[in-house]
This record gives structure tokens, sequence and C-alpha cells, in this order.
């Protein structure tokens, strides 16, 4: 796997500092604020990140997951936005959400994902990414919580995957352009 990979663009100190970071913001937001804290990761990206960040976290969280899909087989979204997995709770008017997301391309996902949530009567809705890619925004959004601005690069590893590999990797790399325009 790591011969795919053309370089490394996220290391994994640099990513325990950006989940620590993370953590830190997010308990100042919800410590003492918050009797229901949802940490709601989007599979499978996030599973990863999610995983790293609840350890670090002091306030008390419950996790959900939601299957969500903007992605055909192709490196492009297709801008619609497709629910395979649903949050299903009885007292979602008493929770404070945190979408928890591996990356942001366009927005149009967590922006629609955001509303959907808050329309099944979320107390309140957040978000937070790992890697935000603003250069390749269609829609105005911005991540309440975000690890790191990255430029306009196919990226796997750290749970981003191309067709299901790579996840594994334990930094974020740049994926040769070779491997997924072949």
């Amino acid at each position: 796997m790591n011969k795919d990979i053309l370089k490394v663009l996220v290391d994994e100190k640099q990513l325990d500092e950006m989940t620590t970071r993370l953590a830190k913001e997010i308990d100042n937001d919800y410590f003492d604020n918050s009797e229901h804290v949802i940490l709601l990761a989007i599979l499978k990206g996030s599973v990863v990140f999610m995983g790293d960040l609840m350890k670090k976290l002091q306030t008390p969280v419950e996790i959900e997951f939601m299957k969500v899909s903007s992605y055909g087989a192709t490196t492009k979204t297709t801008g619609n936005i497709n629910i395979h997995l649903d949050l299903q709770r009885k007292n979602i008017e008493e929770c404070d959400i945190i979408i928890v997301e591996d990356i942001i391309d366009s927005g149009r996902t967590l922006s629609y994902l955001v509303n959907y949530l808050l329309n099944k009567g979320a107390r309140s809705v957040k978000t937070c990414t790992l890697l935000d890619k603003p250069s390749r925004r269609e829609v105005e959004f911005n991540p309440d919580y975000s690890g790191m601005k990255i430029p306009d690069e196919f990226v796997v590893g750290y749970g981003l995957d191309y067709d299901e590999k790579y996840r594994t990797l334990p930094y974020v790399g740049i994926l040769r352009p070779e491997v997924y325009n072949s």
C-alpha cells in the first residue's frame, strides 16, 4: 500500500496533536453544558478518527452511527445524498449532536445532515472534521471543529479510503493519481 502513496500529508504525531486539540475544544463547549452529547460518526471513514477523539474527551458522550453517501464508485461526488443507515433516537430533542466526519469536500453532505438532524428535532447540531478542503466547496459551509485545512489532493489513510483500500494506514497520504485514474 505504501508504494501507492505519493507523500505523507499528515503523520501520526500530527494526527495525535489534532485529535487532542479538537477534544479540548469540544470539552470547552460541552463539559458542563449538556446531559446528552452524541458523537455521530459518519460511516465508514470517520470511525478511526472518532475512536481516537472520544478517548481524549473529558465530556461524557454517547456514540451513534449513520451511513451516508454522496460518492459512487468514483472519486467525484454525485451531489445526491443517500442515507443508508439513519439515526434512531427517542430522546433526540434532548441531544446535542456532534457529527464526526473524516473530510469535508463540497460541503453538501454535512450541510444536508445538519439540517436533517435539526428537522428531526435535535437540540443542537455541530460538526467536527479531521480534514477540510475549502477549495472544493460547492455550498456555503464551515465546520464547527476542524483538524486542518488541506489542499485539493486525493487523500487516504487513517480511515479514508479509495475503493475500500488504504483505511488502515496510520497516517493521511496523497494517493498517486495513476492508482485512481487507471
